[in-house]
């Protein structure tokens, strides 16, 4: 089943930018590295029991440019912690949604993630997510 929320995602031109605004918030960056896989620079904030995900695109082609593009800066995404991906994607599969990804995909700091298409949930793109040591302890059960 689906867990707590993860983070929210929100697509920025320029992570350093929109990392000074933060910061001028009194929030700072717990991570920042680039997931080539995906075609982003991310950088994660906390406050309290929230994080934030700023997303930056690599290329002028990517993901986060096209998005941009199209609809502006702003929130890209909800995600939300699952102990078993794979398990999850197939029950909402199966429950009539429909998903980006047939297979999770490597994201930041080594955790899968898989999408669920914005047309699903009223037009929010959902992100899944599972941490490595979840699929650890999965792996140490079988």
């Amino acid at each position: 089943m689906i867990g707590p929320a993860h983070h929210v995602g929100i697509a920025v031109k320029s992570l350093q930018e929109a990392l000074e605004g933060y910061r001028r918030l009194g929030l700072d960056p717990d991570v920042t590295q680039e997931v080539p896989s995906q075609g982003v620079r991310v950088a994660f904030l906390r406050s309290g029991a929230v994080r934030v995900e700023l997303l930056e695109s690599l290329q002028p082609d990517g993901m986060i440019a096209r998005f941009i593009e199209r609809r502006g800066e702003g929130l890209h995404h909800l995600a939300f912690a699952c102990e078993d991906i794979r398990q999850e994607m197939t029950r909402l599969r199966q429950g009539g949604f429909e998903l980006v990804d047939a297979e999770p995909r490597r994201g930041s700091e080594g955790r899968l993630v898989a999408f669920v298409h914005p047309r699903s949930l009223h037009g929010v793109l959902l992100e899944l997510v599972e941490e490595p040591r979840a699929r650890t302890r999965r792996s140490q059960r079988d």
